[in-house]
């Protein structure tokens, strides 16, 4: 029997959203295509793509000598024990902030640890996923000591040197409007000729992550003529970040930070977990990979967080190395046993 006209007119939507929906999957699965397999890549090529900052001390930071050192370089070292085996078998591509996303949603890096701010909108708009944050922060501000400023209200009418197409440029125009605080940013896109123009005058304070501040007033010419002011605008959970589409390399990456969490929090660390080995401890054991296949279930050999641990140390030890040297406390970046945010997922 024929359809009527509007029997018709009821059919054609339907079928037109069935293409549509079909296109969209067909678009969602090229998409994953390409991200998936990147433990395969890595493993293949011998070595992991880091995208990290050049020029941080403390974070990410590229030695007169050619080395790299950095708290989030060693997590990119932590990445490639727990895939290769060897905390060396890392390639380091220094990104600036404009630079680091794209980087990462084209491919050019396996994943990136420069620093960056877990927010809503690159979690998804950006088609990114975020391991746990390894490092809590607020943004705040240095400023010249002779200018007498103390507090956020000092700050009237003063030009402010900004990193542009970072979250620090979006904090400091919302919370000067919230306070009605006038200024002038100052904006550049590269880290040292941000602070480069703040030494030099060209603006009466600047503005990044206290962490940052406190890392780049370390290599001023004169640090003591320079005061982090106490105010902090913004939370700024610090946090590795892959690319959406590939479900296995994001928990690797996940559960190496968990590892580094936990490894902490049971007080092993690179000295002692040989010893370790011979735990009766039923989660330890499962760490270590003794037992319960957590490796197998990661797609890695069973001994992964023996290799991360082994090569780089637990958190504690990477945040003493580093950024104890800048004059960090640990606060929220303690376990969450001591007062902490660090909380690692149960290995089970």
């Amino acid at each position: 029997m024929r359809a009527s006209s509007t029997e018709r007119m009821e059919v054609r939507p339907m079928r037109w959203l069935g293409r549509a929906v079909l296109l969209q999957v067909v678009v969602l699965v090229v998409a994953a295509a390409a991200y998936a397999g990147t433990l395969d890549r890595v493993v293949q090529r011998g070595r992991l793509v880091c995208g990290v900052n050049g020029g941080l001390p403390g974070f990410g930071y590229l030695e007169p000598d050619g080395t790299w050192s950095g708290f989030d370089v060693d997590y990119c070292r932590a990445i490639a024990a727990a895939v290769l085996g060897d905390p060396d078998a890392v390639e380091f591509v220094a990104l600036t902030a404009a630079q680091r996303l794209p980087a990462l949603q084209t491919g050019e890096v396996d994943v990136l640890l420069r620093n960056t701010t877990f927010t809503l909108l690159r979690d998804t708009d950006n088609r990114l996923n975020f391991a746990p944050p390894i490092f809590y922060d607020g943004q705040g501000f240095m400023v010249h000591r002779a200018t007498g400023v103390v507090e956020l209200e000092d700050l009237a009418g003063a030009s402010i040197c900004v990193q542009t197409g970072t979250t620090t440029e979006l904090n400091l125009a919302d919370a000067m409007r919230a306070h009605g605080i006038p200024y002038t940013p100052v904006v550049f896109e590269e880290i040292d000729t941000t602070y480069n123009a703040y030494e030099q005058g060209r603006c009466d304070a600047v503005t990044s992550d206290r962490s940052q501040l406190a890392a780049r007033r370390s290599v001023l010419r004169n640090p003591d003529d320079h005061v982090i002011l106490e105010a902090t605008i913004s939370k700024e959970p610090l946090a590795p970040v892959v690319a959406h589409g590939d479900d296995q390399w994001y928990d690797i990456v996940k559960w190496v930070v968990y590892a580094t969490f936990f490894a902490e929090e049971i007080e092993i660390t690179s000295g002692n977990v040989d010893a370790w080995m011979t735990t009766d401890n039923p989660e330890v054991r499962r760490l270590l990979g003794l037992e319960g296949g957590m490796g197998r279930a990661l797609g890695l050999r069973d001994d992964w967080a023996v290799q991360v641990i082994k090569g780089v140390g637990n958190y504690g030890e990477i945040y003493d190395r580093n950024l104890t040297p800048l004059g960090l406390p640990r606060g929220l970046n303690r376990p969450y046993t001591q007062g902490g945010l660090l909380y690692a997922m149960p290995f089970r």
